[in-house]
């Protein structure tokens, strides 16, 4: 399995950021070829003060290379090309193989 993760920053306008987040960019990931399942939360929290994030997204692609393909797709381009809509405060992504064991 492999994990994307997008971590935002509080945006200049929280309250467009969450409406356009959910209405717009959201239905666009959903299209990404080869996304097996996603998440997201604005409920990020900190042990102590405040998160250092707004929102968190979560996807799962089977391997580097689905991942790979759905980024290089026309849905890939769409998603990325989106971000500067509601993202004021820039993102970083991460993304990285997941190992299990029991």
């Amino acid at each position: 399995m492999y994990k994307v993760l997008v971590l935002y920053p509080r945006p200049k306008d929280p309250d467009h950021f969450r409406n356009y987040y959910l209405n717009a960019h959201l239905p666009l990931a959903a299209a990404l070829p080869g996304l097996k399942s996603s998440r997201y939360t604005f409920d990020v929290r900190a042990p102590e003060g405040d998160a250092p994030f707004f929102c968190i997204w979560e996807g799962e692609f089977a391997d580097e290379a689905a991942f790979g393909a759905a980024m290089q797709s026309e849905a890939g381009q769409k998603v990325a090309g989106d971000v500067a809509n509601y993202a004021t405060g820039g993102f970083t992504l991460v993304h990285y193989p997941v190992e299990t064991f029991a």
